[in-house]
C-alpha cells in the first residue's frame, strides 16, 4: 500500500494559519512540516521552494475573500440592495477559516506594507472588492460621489472595524454595525 501524501491544499492552509499568527517569517516550510506531522520532503512536490508556496496562498486568500464571496452573493440573484444585504451577511458570517478569517486579512495587510509586490496584489484585491461594490451602489444612487463615499465607508467597515475597541453609548458592536449597514442601504 503507498504512502498517502499530504493535500497541497492542507500545506497552503497551515501556511495561511501561520501567516496569520507570525507573519510572513513564521511560513517556514519545516514548521509547516512539524504542524502537519509529516516530512518537509512532500512540501516540495507540491512547490518549488517558499515562494510558490506564499504566492499560492495569496491566490488562495483572493479566491476565498473575494472571487467566492462574490460568487455566492451573485448566485441568489435579487437587485443591488439584497445583494448588498447578502454581501454584508456572508462577510460578517465568514468565520475564522485560514484564508477567511480576520487575522490572515490583516496579516496580509501588514506584510503589505514591507513588501511591494505584496502590495501590488493586495491593491487588486482591494480594487475588485471596490469594483463589485460601486456595482452594486450604483445600481440605485445616481450620484457618482455618493456612490464612491458609500463603498469607502463599506469597506473601510470591513477592514477598520477590527482595530476599533471604543464603546457605543449603551449598544453593542453588532447594533452599530447594523445600524451602519441600514446607514448605507438607504
Amino acid at each position: 500500500m503507498g504512502v498517502t501524501r499530504t493535500p497541497r491544499a492542507k500545506w497552503i492552509e497551515e501556511g495561511l494559519r501561520a501567516l496569520a499568527a507570525g507573519g510572513p517569517e513564521a511560513v517556514r516550510v519545516e514548521s509547516l512540516a512539524q504542524a502537519l506531522r509529516v516530512s518537509k520532503g512532500g512540501f516540495y512536490g507540491y512547490f518549488a521552494n517558499r515562494g510558490a508556496l506564499l504566492a499560492d496562498m495569496l491566490d488562495t486568500w483572493e479566491r476565498e475573500v473575494t472571487e467566492k464571496v462574490i460568487e455566492q452573493v451573485e448566485r441568489d440573484g435579487g437587485d443591488a440592495r439584497a445583494r448588498l444585504e447578502r454581501l454584508f451577511t456572508v462577510v460578517a458570517s465568514a468565520g475564522d477559516g485560514p484564508a477567511t478569517g480576520v487575522a490572515v486579512e490583516l496579516a496580509i495587510r501588514d506584510w503589505a506594507r514591507h513588501d511591494e509586490a505584496v502590495a501590488q496584489w493586495l491593491r487588486q484585491v482591494d480594487n475588485r472588492r471596490m469594483e463589485y461594490l460601486r456595482s452594486l451602489f450604483g445600481a440605485f444612487c445616481p450620484d457618482e460621489d455618493e456612490v464612491e463615499v458609500r463603498c469607502l465607508l463599506t469597506y473601510s467597515l470591513r477592514i477598520g472595524s477590527h482595530f476599533i475597541a471604543a464603546d457605543h453609548s449603551g449598544r453593542s458592536r453588532e447594533e452599530v454595525m447594523w445600524l451602519a449597514r441600514l446607514r448605507l442601504l438607504a
